[in-house]
């Protein structure tokens, strides 16, 4: 399950979409949510994030139930919604915790979560930290860690495990370093024009005896929002960062993997849940992703998000395939779907501005197409251009004059429509009947039981649960009837004379593709980073550790499969 986050629709596979996460933000008329943490708890998976009126759980990460909880102070009934929270396990018992610079937030606890029972494990938390995290080591001893400045590093302290009090002093962690590192520069382009970088959102992954401190930065605002990466022998020094984020999405649909949290499925294989950038309504308008992550033979951690917002296994269809054996970088977690009307006409009922219906099907979340109403009927229709095998739709909506009173949870809205398929543009069969559906469903996703031909793809609606009839994707994926791009040729990386953060990345296009994924490392042997580029064929990327030897390849894409990749190209 990747991008956005998806739960409700498919049977073997998620795409990106939410379920229902998002409540409305108190900061604009539009949903929101970020800052994710997810623990596998006795069987269960259990997701919190900033300013949710309550937390989720799932068996599968498919089937999510949602718990209305307003963690409040005692003290305090006005503030109920966690911010950044930290959640831990320690002995049998979960313990919750939300972002305070004060001491005086209460530090919750339950034995079953799954049935929203919660009591104060401490009442007023002596120290406050704001974007924490807790890490209960195999030892038994439990750490905090936290921090979120421009300014100031992060910091990690061990708690008391019967008193939850401070052990000793914190410790600092770790302070940006963007005169070396190009992607811990703050800016849309990695500029450093006006902000430095700011460093947050921690959490520990411990595996094989050593530890894994991951961080966001550099601002949760721009499409290289990333999760950075410590590694070390002990847990609160001697840590030495990893040259390239560990998360890291700086195109695509929905963009930006930073601020997460990593953890094991059933079958202990690793997901990384991070932050994606939407920003269009307000600078902290956000999503949810959830990215395949792991561990080489060499012990080193990495998070694949190459096709990262396109239909992915789920775990427990993974797991059962393969057995239960690791996960691994190259392993084949995605059905190989492609995306079938990528900028390929559109027609609509009608247009409300400049909301124009190419803006549906331009792979950009940012942009949307909205219908002049939110009444029944009307419709946005996709032409694939070619008779194509569709296996899966997905459905993004946006917020397009949400009504102004919209603040917090509403569990009594959803989204109503029929999906219809066709040959010709003339006569139509339904492909999903939603006219009856009672969830909210901001980002739907539909994972087809059998394919089927068709060559037009139409989303009518029926009901909104607030503004406009508005879609930021319409996506369409399956099989395109022709064959796979050719190979690239022609591939250079110029690397900087002057600032060797960056380089100029150009290649010949194929004339067959439609996008490009460039993978890099510096190991040519560990390519974990990618770049999904769109409608060009140049790339300035202004990423990379100004110490160390870089590797690229590239491959192109288009609606029937993927391109053998380039040979490795070394750059000094």
């Amino acid at each position: 399950m990747r991008g956005s986050v998806r739960v409700n629709c498919g049977h073997q596979t998620l795409d990106n979409a939410e379920f229902s996460v998002y409540n409305f933000s108190q900061w604009g008329r539009h949903r929101a949510t970020a800052d994710p943490v997810v623990v596998n708890y006795k069987g269960d998976y259990y997701l919190f994030s900033t300013n949710q009126w309550g937390y989720w759980h799932s068996a599968d990460m498919n089937n999510w139930t949602f718990h209305d909880r307003k963690f409040l102070r005692p003290w305090n009934q006005s503030y109920d919604e966690l911010c950044a929270p930290a959640v831990g396990v320690v002995g049998d018992t979960m313990i919750v915790f939300g972002s305070t610079y004060t001491n005086k937030f209460t530090l919750w606890m339950s034995t079953n979560p799954k049935a929203n029972e919660w009591k104060p494990l401490v009442d007023s938390f002596d120290i406050g930290g704001w974007d924490p995290s807790f890490f209960t080591d195999t030892d038994g001893r439990l750490y905090m860690y936290n921090g979120s400045s421009n300014v100031f590093p992060f910091y990690g302290i061990e708690l008391d495990r019967k008193t939850f009090q401070p052990k000793g002093t914190r410790k600092e962690m770790y302070v940006l370093q963007a005169w070396r590192y190009g992607w811990q520069r703050f800016g849309e382009y990695m500029d450093d024009t006006f902000l430095d970088g700011f460093i947050e959102g921690s959490h520990m992954t411990k595996y094989k005896n050593k530890y894994y401190l991951q961080y966001g930065a550099p601002g949760t605002e721009m499409s290289g929002y990333a999760d950075g990466l410590l590694v070390s022998d002990r847990p609160l020094d001697g840590f030495s960062p990893l040259s390239d984020p560990l998360s890291f999405k700086p195109g695509g649909f929905v963009r930006g993997a930073g601020h997460g949290a990593t953890f094991a499925d059933h079958w202990n294989n690793f997901w990384h849940i991070s932050t994606m950038v939407l920003n269009v309504k307000n600078n902290f308008e956000r999503r949810l992703g959830i990215w395949p992550s792991g561990f080489d033979k060499d012990d080193v951690m990495w998070t694949n998000t190459a096709f990262g917002d396109y239909p992915t296994y789920l775990p427990e269809v993974y797991g059962k395939e393969r057995d239960g054996a690791a996960l691994d970088f190259n392993s084949r977690l995605q059905p190989g779907w492609m995306l079938l009307n990528y900028k390929k006409p559109v027609q609509v009922s009608s247009t409300h501005g400049a909301f124009y219906a190419n803006h549906a099907v331009d792979e950009n979340i940012k942009t949307y197409w909205s219908a002049a109403t939110a009444n029944k009927g009307e419709y946005l229709i996709s032409d694939l251009g070619e008779l194509s095998t569709v296996h899966a739709v997905q459905i993004n909506y946006a917020d397009q004059d949400v009504d102004s009173n919209r603040l917090g949870k509403y569990n009594n809205q959803f989204h109503q429509y029929i999906l219809w398929y066709s040959l010709d543009g003339k006569k139509w069969t339904i492909l999903a009947d939603k006219r009856n559906n009672i969830t909210d469903v901001p980002h739907d996703y539909i994972a087809l039981d059998q394919p089927v031909k068709a060559r037009f793809i139409k989303h009518e609606n029926i009901s909104m649960p607030t503004g406009k009839y508005a879609i930021s994707g319409l996506r369409v994926f399956g099989f395109g009837a022709g064959a796979k791009p050719k190979p690239v040729s022609q591939f250079m990386v110029l690397r900087g004379e002057k600032d060797k953060r960056g380089a100029w990345i150009r290649w010949s296009p194929s004339s067959d593709a439609y996008a490009y994924n460039i993978y890099y490392g510096t190991h040519p042997d560990k390519l974990y980073s990618s770049i999904m580029v769109h409608d060009a064929n140049e790339y300035w990327f202004k990423a990379m550790d100004k110490e160390k030897t870089y590797y690229f390849t590239i491959e192109a894409i288009n609606e029937n499969g993927v391109s053998q990749r380039l040979k490795t190209v070394k750059v000094d």
